[in-house]
Order: structure tokens, then C-alpha cells, then sequence
């Protein structure tokens, strides 16, 4: 898939099921730091409440991905990324589904005009 390339029907079908069977969300950002995983940017089912939690006052299946792991180092991104990664994440959890959503409305849209016989806007 490459992004110059519209979306196959089939590709658009497996974004949807990938959405459909991805934890519930909405997803949201937290920001969790203890002596086990110092300095943790992590995406939760549960929203930061901006104390920076400490394990074990967190659950940890709350969490369904983490961008940065300081110390130890067990999750880091090369470009210092961390709370951009994680935001991206937490906001594709709902905005992903609704962008294919989307894509189906406005496909109708123009085969319902193709139908119609308006043909395709801006063509001759």
C-alpha cells in the first residue's frame, strides 16, 4: 500500500476489521513514572488525571501501547518522538474507523451520481 494509491475495497475492508477488533476506546495519553518504568508515555483506555501515577496505583491493562520506557530502556523512539507517537495513537483510535466511515459515504455519494448520470464532477 503506498500512499499515492487510492484504497482497494479490500484494503478499506481491512482497516475496518483491524478497528473493529482493536480494544474499545476512547484511547488517551498518560503519563506514568515509578521506580519500575521511569518516565512512561503511554496510550490508556483511561484518561491521565495529571498525578503521574505510580505502579502499582495504575492498572496495567489500562495501557494497550507505550511510546517511551526510559529506565529501563524498554520502549524508545530514535527521533525523541515520544508524546507526538503517543497522541497520533490515542487520536487514530477513533478517527480511524471514522475516516473509513467516510471514505464508504463519500464513494456512495459518487456512485450515486455516477448512476444518476451526472458522471464524475470536473469531467467531460
Amino acid at each position: 500500500m503506498t500512499t499515492d494509491q487510492p484504497l482497494s475495497d479490500d484494503e478499506l475492508a481491512v482497516i475496518e476489521e483491524l478497528s473493529a477488533a482493536a480494544t474499545p476506546g476512547p484511547w488517551f495519553v498518560r503519563v506514568l513514572d515509578d521506580e519500575h518504568a521511569m518516565s512512561l508515555v503511554a496510550v490508556s483506555v483511561v484518561a491521565d488525571d495529571g498525578r503521574g501515577a505510580r505502579w502499582p496505583d495504575f492498572d496495567a491493562r489500562e495501557i494497550v501501547a507505550a511510546t517511551l520506557v526510559q529506565q529501563p530502556r524498554y520502549v524508545d523512539a530514535g527521533d525523541e518522538r515520544w508524546d507526538e507517537n503517543a497522541a497520533f495513537i490515542a487520536m487514530a483510535r477513533d478517527a480511524v474507523p471514522r475516516l473509513a466511515t467516510e471514505v464508504r459515504r463519500l464513494r456512495a455519494c459518487l456512485t450515486d451520481e455516477e448512476s444518476a448520470g451526472g458522471g464524475l464532477a470536473g469531467t467531460a
